[in-house]
């Protein structure tokens, strides 16, 4: 997968209280993502965007669109990926 196609499946980091407590506490990180897109595309485009190995992605439809819950090994790559894309 290249960037292109990663850019088109992640959309946005979804910011709440909730999402940000989730970093810390579960070592997730929410995005909205495109709603075709599959967990295993998802878990790609992550990967080729940010460099960091996904351990779980869970998806919920909602109002604000797809979303989709990352799952990444520990809390201390989960804070840096957070830091990185501007959420902490």
């Amino acid at each position: 997968m290249n960037v292109d196609q990663a850019n088109k499946i992640i959309l946005k980091p979804y910011i709440t209280e909730k999402t940000f407590a989730m970093v810390e506490n579960e070592s997730k990180i929410c995005f909205v993502v495109e709603r075709s897109a599959s967990k295993p595309q998802i878990a790609d485009a992550i990967n080729t965007l940010y460099n960091q190995k996904v351990t779980n992605v869970n998806t919920a439809r909602t109002i604000y669109g797809k979303k989709a819950f990352v799952q990444f090994e520990n809390t201390d790559k989960a804070r840096d990926l957070a830091t990185k894309i501007g959420m902490l």
